[in-house]
């Protein structure tokens, strides 16, 4: 299957919204690039992920927001901005799946600073991931965080991913090869539209 058939063409459309009881998941818009330096420019949240470069300025976050949008045009990935429901317009991070191969996407996200430690990443993470095996052609996502990222693994546990081995991994972004945590999380068999229903899935 190519990688551009595992996402439906409900996420490929730039309206498209996911709602959990305290937070949107919508596409990131090039408006979100000055917030998304900022708190994507904290070194305590960067030097935990494998692409955020440092210093990162808002001309980074305007190309990758425009490499995301792109890639959720064409199905390639699920990129999304998290944002309170009270303040829609204020990103505070990011999540997405993005396709490997046939039937498998990889899962990355990274949460600003003052937002973390209230469960926020673990709710959106757990309503994206019910969304893609609901509606996606996906059977198994695969995720890593490097062995110190605590904060990022209990993410992964809580949302149901099992440990898959220990690895140092090339991180170029990072300068080296770091000690890696591997996960992966099987579509349930009888995975059907639930907690993503009609009633968590919102255009406009």
């Amino acid at each position: 299957m190519p990688p551009d058939e595992m996402f439906p063409d409900l996420l490929r459309d730039d309206v498209f919204r996911l709602e959990t009881s305290r937070l949107w998941l919508r596409w990131p818009r090039l408006s979100d690039a000055g917030a998304l330096a900022r708190l994507g420019g904290d070194p305590a949240v960067a030097l935990m992920t494998a692409s955020l470069p440092q210093p990162y300025r808002v001309e980074d976050a305007a190309k990758w927001i425009f490499a995301s949008r792109t890639g959720n045009a064409r199905g390639h990935a699920a990129v999304l901005a998290l944002a309170h429901k009270a303040r829609p317009a204020e990103p505070i991070g990011v999540i997405g799946l993005h396709a490997t191969r046939a039937h498998v996407a990889l899962l990355g996200f990274w949460l600003g600073g003052p937002f973390q430690g209230a469960g926020l990443m673990s709710e959106a993470a757990g309503a994206l991931l019910d969304l893609a095996f609901a509606v996606g052609e996906i059977g198994e996502v695969h995720a890593q965080a490097r062995v110190e990222n605590a904060a990022s693994i209990r993410v992964l546990e809580k949302c149901g991913f099992q440990p898959d081995g220990r690895s140092p991994v090339d991180l170029p972004m990072r300068g080296g090869v770091f000690l890696c945590d591997r996960f992966k999380r099987a579509r349930d068999p009888g995975a059907g539209v639930t907690k993503t229903d009609a009633g968590a899935l919102a255009a406009g």
